[in-house]
């Protein structure tokens, strides 16, 4: 908030990896454990589930990782509490026998009697985790259990900003009982971080973060990759608008525009308007509900990764489009001592004639994701339906949408033309928010990862291994192949 240095950290270079390299490489390709070997870890984990899901139900405990967030990430104290409650949930569901269950196998009948062909989910042995700032603790902590559920040995990569919450959190692990060569923990800038491929066999990185270190990463890896990457996310308001609590709606449009700042992947990048809705005084609510935002309880805060010169120059783009208006903000924040190494901008909403959506000159920065409290708002009708779905197939990335709206016919339509990862329909629709009960995670690309369930777990963590077990006696009657 004031540009002072508040924290250190260290800082590994690429000389320093060595003893990270000779770590990971140790780990076989059977992991740490499997359905066949060191079965009694599944149920450590368990444990361990158990003991941190009680410590993170304590006040104390809660509130000291929730001010570590707000430390590092300049977010409204509740969203803080909010990351550490999610956290807490999720390791509750996977206390007791949950992690065993993970590793479900399956078995069915074969050919003859004695054949058994047998499904086990097999871990990849020496894996990574690449995290952002913005979720310091929920995301990292719940890819990197993940990982170690399923038996594999991870390596974790956080933010260099925000490595600390890491820090403390795998502390308060190895005092749960998490063996201590189970996890590395890594602090050091990305540069560094790639020379870790060159040097030891990293079979698999899930990755959370901007499309271009995705990526980047891809090629890297030859391919070894779990991407939840950035998102151009949209939230359409459907026709019925007779029946909607615009209060309620434009509420939750601007918790998904402008908290944390516009700093989560899920942000709502793009609103799009019936003109029913149109016709009422749903821009003003939306005001209202922007402008109760403050830097005082940082329900406003610091962009720490668009300065203001950039987000300036994204108004005068926007500004250079016909019929363009801005409805709220579009300037930098004032009286404050933020540094200029990160944007301060108020809570903005530019609107966009839906038209230019369609010129292929304009479409690629209308669609870029802008990091910070900005949004695009565009209006259309009914007639314009086929159009809509257009755009969204034209969107590259296809992490988070919204469809607000109980119109069966219109909501269906939407849905089944198309594909993001993590939807929400009806009237409570949201883009942001990604709890630990839901999937939560991208579609579109055969490399999306997801977090939080079971099922994403597996995918992201885990192979299929298959055996085939053929015990009996080989058959009385069989023949040798007739010489050639």
């Amino acid at each position: 908030m004031n540009g002072e240095k508040f924290l250190e950290m260290p800082n590994t270079n690429k000389e320093e990896l060595k003893e990270f390299a000779e770590s990971m490489a140790k780990v076989p390709k059977t992991g740490l454990h499997n359905p066949l070997k060191n079965t009694e870890r599944y149920v450590m984990y368990g444990e361990i589930c158990r003991k941190v899901a009680d410590l993170l139900s304590r006040k104390e405990i809660l509130d000291h990782f929730s001010k570590l967030i707000q430390r590092v990430v300049p977010k409204h104290w509740d969203q803080c509490v909010g990351e550490v409650k999610v956290v807490k949930c999720f390791f509750a569901n996977f206390s007791g026998d949950s992690v065993r269950y993970l590793a479900h196998t399956e078995a069915y009948p074969g050919d003859h009697d004695g054949q058994r062909p047998t499904s086990y989910r097999w871990p990849l042995g020496a894996v990574a985790v690449i995290s952002p700032f913005n979720f310091p603790l929920e995301i990292p902590g719940m890819q990197m259990m993940g990982a170690l559920f399923m038996g594999n040995k991870v390596i974790v990569k956080a933010n260099s900003k925000t490595t600390v919450v890491m820090e403390e959190f795998v502390r308060m692990l190895h005092y749960c009982g998490m063996p201590m060569e189970d996890c590395d923990l890594i602090h050091c800038v990305g540069n560094s971080f790639e020379e870790i491929y060159n040097m030891c066999p990293i079979r698999m990185t899930q990755f959370t973060g901007s499309s271009y270190i995705a990526e980047k990463l891809a090629l890297l890896t030859h391919g070894r990759v779990r991407l939840e990457d950035a998102g151009f996310d949209w939230k359409i308001l459907g026709p019925d608008v007779d029946k909607m609590n615009l209060d309620y709606i434009a509420w939750q449009c601007d918790q998904d525009a402008y908290a944390l700042s516009g700093q989560k992947c899920a942000s709502e990048s793009l609103l799009l308007v019936h003109s029913n809705v149109a016709k009422t005084d749903f821009y003003e609510k939306l005001k209202k509900q922007a402008a109760k935002r403050n830097l005082e309880d940082l329900s406003i805060g610091p962009v720490l990764s668009f300065k203001n010169s950039q987000l300036e120059d994204h108004r005068k783009f926007i500004e250079g489009i016909e019929g363009h208006k801005i409805l709220f903000g579009g300037k930098a924040l004032t009286g404050h001592n933020i540094p200029a190494c990160y944007g301060a901008w108020e809570p903005t909403a530019y609107f966009v004639p839906f038209k230019h959506f369609m010129n292929p000159d304009l479409f690629p920065k209308l669609t870029e994701e802008i990091f910070a409290p900005v949004q695009i708002v565009t209006e259309y009708d009914d007639s314009e339906i086929d159009k809509i779905l257009e755009l969204f197939e034209k969107i590259p990335l296809h992490l988070t949408a919204a469809v607000v709206s109980n119109d069966l016919p219109f909501r269906t339509k939407i849905l089944a033309h198309t594909s993001n990862g993590t939807t929400y329909a009806g009237y409570r629709a949201r883009t942001t928010g990604a709890p630990q009960n839901h999937w939560f995670g991208p579609a579109g690309d055969i490399r999306a990862a997801g977090i939080g369930t079971a099922e994403a777990i597996r995918l992201v963590w885990s192979v299929h291994r298959e055996i085939i077990y053929d015990e009996l006696p080989e058959p009385k009657t069989w023949a040798m192949p007739a010489p050639t």
